[in-house]
């Protein structure tokens, strides 16, 4: 059995001094030497690791009194019960040297961790801790998929249908806690990515770093695999192109920190605990870890500056970084230049520096981007800085949807300024995200909206031509937008029934999806079977992050709820007076065929199912169509609503 014990909180930071003189801890474990008000070490920690072992043993404290003179008495004096012959005598002997009045006499960590009552365990640690004991042998695994050559040489393994997953309700494995996707820099269509059994909640995306947050708050990283490793780059000149590989690897040095969101920039990170606290890491220029230098930092550092704040939420844009607190107060470090740290200045600054809010709005969220800042506040405005080149920050006064006049034109703002182009102005926004040189942003209403440059049709009006009015994303009128994100020349817009819409420019795979229509939302095609929802999206330059998961309540059509059952695909809401056909089949054995009248869409006959089924339906007469879905019983159900 292996028993820990944590108790964390910093009593004391021994800066230069190598000794401590003030007096914290609980009173039961202090040392004699922190009694007598002498100078203190290490070996003070040890002498309270020793009444915490001993307790163990014991089941009752070393040194306890009525009050505090009579429990100083007793620890100074050092008398204490002695330790049970039923344990060994290497841990009496242990506990005896850990609770030596004399500091210089006790052990160090190491050597106690050296001793054969401690290594033996910490061995079995890592090759013994959640196994299982077997009770009768283990039943062979099932036969690999048998792999053939083709002619070219290639390897051709039994394929199954787009769309399709291995762990799925008709083979019986259970469907994967999460999905992570990726595209762009020459990945055509969207790859999943490798998991490691946990479920990502928040992925993001820098130049190089492909980064996401697990639901039991670790911090998860995608890496290409090193050369000559198997799925790594093939040799050059190879004839076989391979599909690019990652592989996952979950952040070391975490432990008894919990990450709730994680942003990276451009060769640098930043992740926010569950106690409001940033820490940094990764290239130190610029100044974008916030440490007060330039230095790199390889793990994951506290921004010490921060921690009389609580951090709500954290951004990086390429060499710059914004955090909010529960306070609503916003903080900004890193590179300067076009102001995109809303200073007023253009200068840059290693360390967090407090930026003026306009004490009319309440900071609720922060945005970076290439050279640009963008606050989110309570009342759905948006507060903006740094470079507008193409008006991509809606800072140009426009009153009509009428191209601006050039004194009505900003080009740079290096303090945060409220958007004053129609209509955004007049929107409450929910959610937006900074482009290379646009950017977009999603109403309350679930309308999605872009401005700024539209080189590569990245605005999604069907065209190049440019225009420094916001554009109300005509392409997106049949869907709910619930999420944006921008790359360098191209859009992402996610649906709350779970679309995936890209448009802008498509080389190098940009979109996820064939080059057809690249200048109008079109959506992408994932490996999942519906429903899914998408939890969060990142865009990079080229490069798209993305996350899914299994949809265990989904929407769709309130028949399918009602009756208990899991669509995929959703089923859309039935218009009144279609006929609707449901074939039951329960384990096998066809069933009837029922029939229904809907004449009111909460109104239904009686139905019968029987869990584990399957279940065909047909919709005749939905505008016209017919759609021809498979859905899983989920439970018995008989519904008369």
């Amino acid at each position: 059995m292996i028993v820990k014990v944590g108790d964390f909180g910093i009593s004391k930071i021994l800066s230069s001094k190598s000794k401590a003189y003030t007096v914290v801890g609980t009173p039961c474990y202090i040392s004699p030497e922190l009694c007598e008000g002498k100078p203190y070490n290490q070996k003070s920690d040890i002498w309270a690791l020793g009444c915490v072992l001993y307790e163990l043993a014991s089941l009752k404290r070393a040194f306890e009194a009525a009050n505090l003179p009579a429990l100083v008495l007793k620890i100074m004096s050092g008398t204490f019960a002695p330790v049970s012959d039923q344990y060994s005598p290497d841990l009496r002997q242990l506990i005896l040297s850990m609770l030596h009045l004399d500091p210089s006499r006790r052990p160090p960590l190491n050597e106690i961790m050296a001793q054969a009552l401690c290594i033996r365990p910490l061995l079995n640690l890592y090759t013994d801790v959640g196994s299982v004991k077997m009770k009768r042998p283990e039943k062979p695994m099932a036969p690999v998929p048998s792999v053939t050559h083709s002619r070219a040489g290639g390897r051709v393994t039994s394929a199954r249908p787009r769309g399709a997953r291995s762990g799925s309700a008709r083979t019986g494995i259970p469907l994967p806690l999460s999905s992570v996707y990726a595209w762009g820099s020459g990945i055509s269509t969207p790859l999943r990515l490798p998991m490691l059994s946990t479920e990502v909640v928040q992925v993001s995306a820098g130049r190089t770093q492909k980064a996401g947050v697990t639901k039991s708050g670790r911090l998860v990283m995608w890496e290409a695999p090193p050369m000559g490793a198997a799925g790594g780059p093939s040799l050059p000149g190879a004839v076989e192109q391979l599909q690019p590989q990652f592989v996952s690897r979950f952040l070391e040095g975490q432990s008894g920190v919990t990450i709730k969101h994680v942003s990276c920039g451009d060769l640098f990170s930043a992740c926010l605990t569950d106690r409001g606290i940033i820490m940094t890491f990764g290239s130190g220029s610029n100044g974008c870890l916030g440490h007060g230098n330039f230095t790199d930092v390889t793990q994951p550092k506290i921004v010490e500056a921060l921690l009389g704040y609580e951090i709500v939420q954290v951004a990086c844009g390429a060499s710059h970084v914004l955090a909010v607190s529960n306070e609503r107060e916003v903080f900004a470090w890193g590179r300067g230049d076009n102001g995109r740290l809303g200073l007023g200045t253009l200068e840059p600054h290693n360390s967090p520096q407090q930026v003026p809010v306009p004490p009319e709005h309440e900071a609720q969220g922060v945005i970076c981007g290439i050279d640009a800042s963008m606050v989110l506040t309570i009342s759905g405005r948006i507060l903006a800085c740094g470079s507008n080149r193409f008006n991509k920050l809606g800072l140009d006064c426009i009153t009509a949807e009428e191209e601006p006049s050039q004194e009505n034109q900003v080009e740079e703002a290096p303090a945060l300024a409220c958007i004053r182009s129609a209509p955004l102005l007049h929107e409450p926004i929910v959610c937006a995200d900074i482009g290379t040189a646009h950017s977009a942003a999603v109403t309350a209403s679930g309308q999605c909206y872009t401005f700024g440059s539209n080189q590569h049709g990245q605005l999604g009006t069907g065209t190049c031509r440019s225009s420094r009015v916001p554009y109300l994303v005509v392409g997106l009128q049949a869907v709910k937008v619930t999420m944006v994100a921008c790359g360098d020349a191209f859009t992402v817009a996610i649906g709350a029934d779970g679309e995936v819409c890209t448009w802008g420019k498509g080389a190098r795979g940009r979109l996820g999806r064939k080059d057809e229509e690249t200048r109008m939302p079109r959506p992408v095609q994932l490996e999942e079977m519906h429903p899914y929802v998408v939890t969060s999206v990142a865009c990079c330059h080229g490069n798209t992050l993305l996350a899914v998961k299994p949809d265990l309540a989904p929407g769709g059509c309130t028949l399918a709820r009602d009756l208990g059952l899991t669509c995929h695909p959703p089923l859309p809401e039935p218009k009144a007076g279609c006929t609707l056909y449901l074939l039951l089949s329960a384990e096998g054995h066809l069933g009837t065929w029922k029939q229904a009248s809907i004449t009111n869409n909460r109104r239904f006959p009686c139905l019968s199912s029987s869990a584990g089924g399957l279940l065909r339906a047909q919709c005749q007469g939905l505008e016209g169509s017919c759609v021809s879905l498979w859905a899983v019983v989920t439970r018995v159900a008989r519904h008369c609503l």
